[in-house]
């Protein structure tokens, strides 16, 4: 792999390892990043400077990681600025809610099916201009350049899913020429990150239309992302921090005597899990794997074959508790009328809340993830430290977090 390196260090000074923060997509679950990157805030020193020279997002994920990457001159206030936006959220500021729009965009769809699935007109079953207004208001995408220029950043990357190739493509802007890169199903190409790229890599498969970028249509970029991580590790990533968004893998998921038919709820939520939790966790599975692998081979055997395999550092935080159950409690907050559409799918219901955590963008959903977050963060405090090559400072940690987390 042909990777451009990039390095501040003064000459004959050790190399420094480039850090890439990865941000995983899961609509509304991405709240749960926002916890973590809160507590990091708060461990590091008030000052400090973005962390992470490379930073790289996908669906939900993208719109924290362009914010982050927006403000990345000072950590702290680019992570305020997400907690701002976060624990004020409403359904409201993402899609519209009025029965309305909702009947509108029925009608699209039918109107669709009767042209033999042809239209010139977008069409999804949720309309968010809401989020694209939102988006544009509170991130300055003209100082990303700045913060590349600068050396407060090296890269950030953007991925969305091709709906015509089938393809995941990363869109990705860097301080330095980075070459290019094609593997099977998946490519890198250069490209300033507007409003249009975060619209498509969030776009929520017939819930959110698709957007189109030069010559193509694009849809979320979970979707058929074979390899989470590569992105990261094609910009030169060589320690990576992942936060993820699904219930902590480890535990043995329970297998009870269902007596009821799987909802339509379930089965959408399954379909979810599948596109956002899955590859992503599959990916990080196999960089352990990998790994584990290279320290069985002596340095000196890898040398002599010309084996350019390294061994990534990589620390992976995710939700200690099933964000399905906390999404359950907190379902009777979307909106009335989104409410009465997904009761009819079983999402009210037991068993319903996978699918409901994915669109349940309300205050009360949201700042329990960010607490969430920010207490499992902290949990590890001492590890992040370590990883980020900072001193374990006596910081100032937010009680009132720490408390409300469930």
């Amino acid at each position: 792999m042909s990777i451009a390196q990039h390095t501040n260090a003064t000459p004959g000074a050790p190399r420094a390892r480039k850090t890439g923060l990865i941000l995983s997509g899961g609509g509304a679950r991405a709240a749960y990043q926002v916890g973590v990157l809160m507590a990091i805030a708060d461990i590091l020193p008030k000052d400090a400077k973005n962390p992470f020279d490379i930073i790289c997002g996908t669906s939900a994920g993208a719109i924290n990681a362009t914010s982050l990457a927006a403000q990345a001159v000072h950590f702290r206030t680019g992570v305020r600025g997400l907690e701002r936006i976060w624990g004020n959220l409403t359904a409201e500021h993402v899609y519209r809610t009025d029965w309305s729009s909702f009947v509108g965009l029925v009608f699209r769809w039918l109107l669709a099916g009767a042209r033999r699935g042809k239209t010139d007109v977008p069409y999804s079953l949720l309309d968010n201009a809401p989020l694209a207004q939102l988006l544009d208001q509170v991130i300055n995408f003209k100082k990303i350049d700045r913060q590349l220029s600068q050396g407060n950043l090296y890269a950030l990357s953007i991925t969305a899913a091709g709906y015509t190739t089938g393809e995941s493509v990363t869109f990705f802007q860097s301080a330095e020429p980075i070459a290019p890169w094609r593997r099977v199903r998946r490519i890198g190409i250069p490209a300033e990150i507007t409003l249009q790229h975060l619209l498509a890599s969030s776009a929520l498969p017939i819930l959110f239309p698709a957007v189109k970028i030069n010559r193509e249509f694009f849809g979320d970029g979970a979707i058929r992302q074979l390899a989470p991580l590569s992105p990261a590790l094609h910009l030169g990533a060589e320690k990576i921090l992942v936060i993820g968004v699904s219930g902590n893998a480890s535990n043995a998921p329970r297998r009870l005597n269902e007596g009821e038919y799987p909802s339509a709820a379930q089965i959408v939520g399954h379909v979810l899990n599948s596109a956002f939790v899955d590859a992503f966790e599959g990916d990080v599975e196999r960089l352990e794997r990998i790994n584990r692998t290279l320290r069985m081979i002596p340095d000196d055997t890898r040398r002599a074959n010309h084996m350019e395999l390294r061994e990534v550092e990589l620390l992976k935080i995710s939700p200690s508790q099933p964000l399905d159950e906390l999404a359950a409690q907190h379902a009777h907050e979307l909106p009335r009328n989104i409410r009465t559409l997904l009761s009819g799918s079983g999402a009210t219901r037991r068993g319903g809340g996978t699918a409901v955590s994915y669109l349940l963008f309300e205050q009360g959903f949201c700042r329990a993830l960010m607490a969430l977050g920010y207490r499992d963060a902290v949990a590890r405090r001492d590890e992040i430290a370590a990883f980020l090559g900072m001193p374990v400072t006596a910081a100032t940690l937010d009680t009132g977090l720490l408390a409300a987390a469930p």
